[in-house]
């Protein structure tokens, strides 16, 4: 069983002897949150798609935002919790389980920092250029547990390694954030040649020594330590997390699809009502009807729905500590809702597959993604494993050096490699794609 004492820690990674001053009046956990904020990783979030081309004339959700709005819901869902667990544990109080808002809300922020450009087609072109194209002669050349972290590419993974890897120039311990923090990032905390046929895993070969250090020293239950020693079951503020980036995704993408005029008035209020319980609607439609604007229509809806799946994710949550603390619980918080919210959540994914992820904008952005980052990563891979060639260090001199593209290692060079495209935005990736195809010169 996990122990709330040992799970809320604000040791820094890198700065373990560092004892804070009491100098400064916020939090070690809100100090992550600033530090996210100020960071140049986060910044880039604002011109990397969440789901939609980004904004011409109709404003819709980049990465920056849905963090920022994740960040809210968890920082909610994460005060809700730490009220309830206070008063279902009064010896609790006063230990930093107050902090559990703070904590959630810095890694709601984090959360999507490792995912490349243009959403999960970035992630796909990335694996698939390992798995299935010219990247597969490399197999021979490295280990199966490199093999398998960069054929399963996962945004997730490189957050950790984002936020913890000493880069070329940077201090010791990344980002320097709390163990807490960094802990309740990793949804899938084991390494990648547990992922299975999943391309979904909490870290990389090279962040390994880095994750057990931070899951020992919070106490996280190890599966078999002999037969896998690099699987732990989750940090229990990661379930809360995960339901803030869930509530997130889902309501933002349907009040976006209906911006766009992929979803009708009439479909969008279906989908959201249904969260509503039946003895409230009347009055949710009475003042619905007070707004005569239908964008603050769904806003307002939308508001609604958001604060009900709140209570409910917070209620499954306490409902199952004791599954949660011993690492048996299963599935995601939403999973467990009522039936009422469960089954509205359900329908909203399946509208969602057919209306939104298929439509036309989505996947063209998709296919331009895939193919520039598929270009950019062979041009860059074969850079770094031929460096004699004129063509390659006029490649590599561009790169900054904070990535280490000179590594002495095959797989130390390929991960500089996706260390430099993920780091990109949308439209640098483009404006390098165009360069280096000479459809563009740089201004004179």
């Amino acid at each position: 069983m996990m122990d709330w004492n040992q799970l809320i820690s604000a040791r820094r990674l890198g700065m373990e002897a560092a004892h804070p001053t009491g100098m400064d009046p916020r939090s070690e956990f809100l100090r992550d949150y600033d530090r996210l904020i100020f960071s140049a990783p986060f910044r880039r979030l604002q011109n990397k798609t969440q789901v939609f081309p980004l904004p011409g004339s109709i404003f819709v959700h980049n990465r920056l935002t849905h963090s920022l709005e994740v960040a809210c819901v968890g920082r909610s869902l994460g005060n809700r919790v730490a009220r309830s667990l206070t008063e279902k544990h009064p010896e609790l109080c006063h230990t930093g389980v107050e902090e559990i808002g703070s904590i959630v809300s810095a890694a709601c922020l984090a959360h999507d920092l490792g995912n490349p450009p243009f959403g999960h087609s970035g992630e796909r072109a990335i694996s698939t250029y390992f798995s299935e194209g010219k990247g597969r002669e490399l197999y021979p050349q490295l280990s199966e547990t490199e093999w398998n972290d960069i054929i399963h590419f996962e945004g997730n993974a490189n957050a950790f390694r984002l936020l913890t890897h000493q880069f070329n120039g940077r201090r010791n311990g990344g980002f320097a954030l709390t163990y807490s923090t960094l802990a309740a990032i990793v949804k899938y905390p084991y390494a990648s040649c547990y992922a299975g046929g999943k391309p979904k895993f909490g870290f990389f070969h090279t962040e390994a020594e880095t994750f057990r250090t931070i899951a020992d020293e919070l106490g996280l239950i190890r599966f078999s330590a002999e037969e896998e020693p690099l699987r732990y079951c989750r940090h229990p503020l990661v379930y809360l997390v995960e339901a803030a980036d869930d509530i997130c995704y889902q309501l933002m993408d349907i009040e976006d699809a209906y911006k766009l005029k992929l979803l009708t008035l009439d479909e969008t209020i279906s989908l959201m009502m249904p969260f509503v319980e039946e003895e409230r609607r009347a009055r949710v439609y009475e003042t619905f009807s007070m707004v005569t604007d239908h964008n603050e229509q769904i806003a307002y809806l939308r508001s609604k729905v958001i604060g009900i799946l709140i209570d409910e994710c917070a209620d499954v949550f306490m409902r199952h500590e004791e599954e949660i603390l011993s690492g048996t619980f299963e599935g995601s918080l939403i999973k467990h809702t009522g039936e009422r919210c469960r089954n509205a959540y359900k329908h909203c994914s399946e509208v969602a597959v057919g209306k939104i992820y298929r439509s036309r904008d989505v996947l063209d952005v998709e296919l331009a993604g895939f193919r520039i980052i598929n270009t950019l990563i062979d041009l860059m891979v074969d850079a770094v494993t031929h460096p004699e060639k004129e063509y390659s260090r006029l490649l590599t001199d561009r790169v900054s050096p904070q990535y280490a593209v000179n590594a002495p290692t095959l797989y130390g060079k390929l991960q500089a490699v996706l260390d430099y495209l993920s780091g990109m935005t949308d439209i640098y990736a483009l404006d390098l794609y165009r360069k280096i195809n000479g459809n563009s010169l740089p201004a004179v």
